[in-house]
């Protein structure tokens, strides 16, 4: 993976295809190409940034009316131009390749059999070379596609081209996203609708096994089975303002700074209507009423999103619970309860091992499924009966902030709608939960006027190699995210504990050396954790203290103390996420790493 672009029109689409592999930097990605089809195949690839394949396309000359480009993640081979895309076969066939091929290793030894030579040692090469194969055979760039995906297993998005067929481009998706776009007598093919903003906003989400045949004049598009698949053309609502820095110095620092708007954005709708079912689909009522118990598969911060909602759902709706990070729930034997409702929650809507552990549920007897999702009509809310879409905006930087923060909020909502459907929240009740929404954005922007002292406490941590997090109850999921931000783009090793374990191992780590950051808001569990902090500094441990107005708390010799605004009660863990996020984006400026692409990392993780 990471990126995919492509464009076939009556004008020079190497501006395209630049601007487009621009747009997808987000994503994560360690080189990136281009090909372009003019008489012949010129391809550009190099190790690096966009910047640097726009400026070799530029000195090359490379110009055409039909073109491909990626940014690549490195998955099989190493960070080298050779591995780079878009991979070229017998100076024929031009491909770029999103996802990972399963059984790459034999379909090679098949190919070298027949005299393919490798230049590469990825898996996409593999496809290239097998769409020759059958090109060879048959003549028709779109029968080869078909041909050869069928060969493959595996995770793909691709696009095509061959070079005595310069008016066709030929896609195929199955695992991984892809969409088209529509334009006046040209058409275009992303990975990200972002990539392709610029040109249109009228796109046709490809759905699993869909192959398509794009020229100047019109497409063919049709599904797995080989019929003619009539999908839907969508507007997309995503702005070109959305993707720009503004005044900002990083995307992740415009995004930690439009929480106030992207949670009262998310919450508007539950205000409007109460802790309704209708929020989550037109069956929801029936479907939540039934339900046992409540499932959550995720990964990353989505997992540490659904972690916090463990803690509402099972005290607050009465309702069993399990939370399971979905890279694990898909390979292992499950215990089925068809009356639980599975919860997959994304950011992107297209993580691979969340959609495959909801295969995975459904396949096993769960009835019932609901996505909470950023991105409008993305494959996990597709293939859900049910659906909460948060209203984040576009998230750019690879470290989740905005997204996590609201699908806190859409948890929180189910949460309150199982509760009173299982008749343990009245209306009374429903109605103070409801005051509490309406005020988190002015708390969270409360939150936000916090960061010069946290700026002052991130030149600390940036000297340090270690940091430990605690927290305690449906605090502790924030510990693990303050300690998932610090690492991922710090690269200070950072763990996270709730805080009763100290002394059951992790205490052995506590000295001068280590900040242990604490998350302790004014809840029945602060005095508990007051303790654990004795023993921190019994130890010699220096504290960061996250704590709440009226928490009494003092700065004193080894702790530092920061208050948030007042304890703001169940929605707390909404308010602590902030100042952990604002410690890791400071500790990063003082140390100097690249904020919004972290190394080795990718936004969108659509490959296991």
């Amino acid at each position: 993976m990471c990126g995919i672009v492509g464009a076939i029109a009556n004008r020079d689409v190497t501006p395209i295809l630049i601007e487009g592999l621009t747009r997808l930097e987000y994503r994560g990605y360690d080189s990136a190409g281009i090909a372009v089809l003019d008489g012949e195949i010129k391809r550009v690839r190099r190790v690096g940034r966009v910047s640097e394949t726009a400026q070799a396309a530029d000195t090359e000359g490379v110009h055409g009316p039909m073109g491909i480009g990626h940014t690549r993640w490195a998955t099989h081979g190493g960070v080298t131009e050779p591995n780079a895309h878009p991979h070229v076969s017998a100076g024929l066939i031009a491909l770029v390749h999103n996802g990972i091929i399963e059984n790459h290793e034999e379909k090679r030894a098949e190919l070298k059999a027949l005299g393919y030579a490798f230049t590469s040692q990825t898996d996409t090469e593999v496809i290239a070379h097998l769409v020759h194969h059958h090109y060879k055979a048959a003549g028709d760039l779109f029968a080869a596609v078909r041909a050869a995906t069928a060969e493959l297993v595996g995770a793909y998005a691709i696009a095509v081209m061959a070079k005595d067929k310069p008016e066709e481009l030929v896609c195929a998706r199955h695992g991984c996203p892809l969409l088209i776009g529509l334009g006046e007598g040209e058409f275009f093919v992303a990975s990200d609708v972002s990539a392709i903003l610029g040109e249109t906003r009228r796109v046709i989400f490809m759905e699993e096994g869909d192959v398509a045949r794009l020229t100047r004049h019109g497409m063919t598009l049709l599904d797995k089975s080989g019929q003619p698949a009539g999908r839907k053309v969508h507007v997309s609502e995503l702005s070109l303002a959305s993707l720009e820095l503004g005044p900002y110095s990083h995307f992740m620092q415009k995004e930690i700074h439009e929480q106030p708007r992207a949670l009262a954005d998310t919450i508007e709708p539950v205000l409007a209507d109460g802790f309704s079912p209708s929020l989550f689909g037109d069956n929801a009522a029936a479907v939540l009423r039934q339900v046992k118990g409540v499932q959550i598969i995720a990964c990353g911060t989505s997992y540490y999103a659904g972690s916090v909602a463990r803690y509402w759902i099972e005290s607050i709706a009465g309702l069993p619970c399990q939370v399971e990070v979905a890279s694990e729930y898909r390979y292992r034997d499950v215990v089925v309860q068809p009356d639980w409702l599975v919860v997959t929650i994304s950011q992107s809507g297209e993580t691979l091992d969340t959609m495959e552990a909801l295969k995975y549920a459904r396949a096993n007897g769960q009835k019932h499924a609901l996505s909470i999702c950023n991105v409008r009509e993305s494959a996990l809310p597709r293939a859900s009966d049910l659906v909460f879409y948060t209203r984040a905006g576009a998230e750019i930087g690879v470290a989740s902030t905005k997204a996590f923060t609201t699908q806190l909020v859409a948890l929180f909502a189910l949460t309150v709608t199982l509760a009173k459907l299982h008749g343990r929240v009245d209306a009374a009740q429903e109605a103070a939960f409801l005051e509490d929404l309406r005020h988190l954005p002015l708390s969270v922007q409360h939150a936000l006027n916090l960061e010069p002292q946290v700026k002052a406490w991130a030149d600390r941590f940036a000297q340090k190699d270690h940091a430990l997090f605690l927290g305690r109850g449906v605090h502790y999921p924030i510990a693990l995210e303050g300690s998932l931000k610090l690492k991922e783009i710090t690269y200070i090793h950072a763990e996270a504990y709730p805080a009763g374990e100290l002394k059951h191992g992790p205490l052995a780590l506590v000295d001068e050396k280590m900040p242990v950051v604490v998350i302790a808001p004014n809840d029945a569990l602060l005095e508990k954790l007051k303790s654990n902090m004795q023993e921190v500094r019994a130890r010699g441990g220096e504290i960061f203290v996250f704590a709440d107005l009226d928490s009494h708390f003092t700065d004193s010799e080894g702790v530092h103390v920061i208050r948030t605004p007042r304890h703001v009660g169940v929605l707390s863990p909404v308010v602590h996420a902030i100042p952990v996020q604002l410690l890791a984006y400071h500790t990063a400026l003082a140390r100097g790493t690249d904020v919004d692409k972290p190394r080795n990392l990718a936004k969108s993780v659509t490959v296991e």
